[in-house]
């Protein structure tokens, strides 16, 4: 597509890879070119913590904030009571209040790393819809909202196609999420003055809906914008490791291990991820991700340093690059490790080795340790590990044990004193 933005926001966006596709690129770009405009993602309260997949859409609203709109991170309060069926094979497993509330607080804590949040004319407002949809009234709703929704048209969106295609079950509720999240967008319009809703590209249903709604309800010009979904060049879905989720709460994944992450992207997307997940220069992004052979190394520190920066602070960038200089490069234990403290009694008078690599984490299940072990990818001290009947016992963890998964996962094991 050949569009020349006159928007600092959609220049952006189209420059460095975020935009999927638009409901009207010139009624948005003069839009956000006359005025202050103010766009939301919505984020269902499904965990404890936002993981790497959302960060696409978190930097979208950063860069919508430096370039002088609000932005509006919208908490599913609401929603996640019901469920989004997009894409899934299953229903999703019902919250309680109290677990949806707790899950907004973690996801809280690392929306205030990238935007900056008050009462300015750019500054982020943090909204939860059980404002609005907590008081909803079952037939008034079906009377005003619900009239405007056709059920051949939402029964022809791909999320609910593909599911139905497959004769999987589609419950009632989770049919209604659709309804709710376009409601979402007529009420942010009608409250704060909303014009934009961003997302992945397989919201794009869902933005629509919204879109239709307000522009039947209060005759008001809105606007969709969608990101690409993202995967790894060898096909994999962003933000997806051997070890799980890739949690942006510290406390669910150490800085370590989430610059470590990035340090060990591969070659193909360390240039189109420096686009995406830092501030760098696009000439800059392009250099670095044209690098050869092991020159492209230094633009994968640059990028883990980059992200690490934004999410957990430059300290903590540095300190997980020492660490990491120390581990690979001089084959030492480094102080900012994954560490596992076990207490004597949890030792007792051992532990097997299995046992202690899952519990470090560098392996889900004793099978999965096992395998490790048997096709010689764990190592002991920086020594293959051969032997998964080993036992470790007091005498063995008088100093710290390092345990090793392949050659980028590592982690310590030490007695607590």
């Amino acid at each position: 597509m050949t569009y020349h933005p006159k928007s600092d926001f959609i220049a952006i966006m189209m420059e460095r890879g975020f935009l999927a596709d638009c409901t009207d690129y010139q009624g948005l770009d003069d839009a956000l070119v006359n005025g202050t405009q103010t766009a939301y993602i919505g984020y269902d309260a499904t965990a404890q913590s936002l993981h790497v997949g959302h960060l696409l859409n978190i930097m979208m609203l950063r860069w919508l904030q430096k370039t002088g709109h609000r932005p509006i991170t919208l908490m599913g309060g609401g929603t996640t009571k019901v469920g989004d069926p997009s894409f899934r094979s299953d229903e999703r497993p019902l919250l309680g209040p109290e677990q949806i509330d707790a899950n907004i607080a973690g996801m809280q804590k690392v929306f205030a790393k990238y935007l900056s949040y008050g009462d300015g004319a750019s500054d982020a407002l943090m909204l939860n819809n059980a404002e609005w949809l907590d008081e909803l009234n079952y037939l008034d709703f079906l009377r005003d909202i619900g009239r405007h929704f056709s059920v051949n048209r939402m029964l022809s969106f791909e999320s609910v196609k593909s599911r139905l295609d497959r004769e999987q079950s589609l419950s009632f509720l989770e049919f209604n999420y659709m309804i709710l999240q376009a409601y979402d967008f007529l009420e942010l319009n009608r409250r704060y003055g909303c014009t934009l809703q961003m997302g992945g590209s397989d919201q794009w249903g869902n933005i629509v809906n919204g879109i239709d709604l307000t522009r039947r309800v209060l005759d008001n010009e809105i606007y969709g914008l969608t990101s690409p979904l993202l995967t790894t060049s060898d096909g994999r879905k962003m933000g997806k490791s051997q070890g799980g989720a890739i949690w942006l709460n510290d406390e669910m994944l150490s800085s370590y291990e989430f610059w470590q992450f990035w340090r060990n992207t591969t070659d193909a997307d360390v240039g189109r991820f420096l686009k995406l997940y830092t501030e760098i220069p696009v000439d800059e992004c392009d250099r670095l991700g044209a690098l050869q052979g092991s020159e492209i190394n230094e633009g994968k520190v640059i990028l883990a340093n980059a992200v690490t920066s934004l999410l957990h602070g430059p300290e903590a960038a540095q300190a997980a690059e020492a660490t990491a200089r120390e581990v690979f490069e001089k084959g030492g234990i480094g102080d900012d490790l994954p560490t596992l403290t076990l207490s004597s009694a949890e030792l007792g008078d051992g532990m097997s080795i299995v046992q202690m690599i899952v519990k470090s984490g560098l392996a889900k299940t004793g099978k999965e340790a096992k395998r490790l072990i048997a096709e010689n990818g764990a190592k002991i001290d920086d020594q293959p590990l051969t032997d998964a009947g080993l036992m470790i016992d007091a005498k063995a963890l008088s100093a710290p044990i390092k345990l090793s998964a392949g050659k980028k996962r590592h982690a310590l094991v030490q007695l607590q004193g």
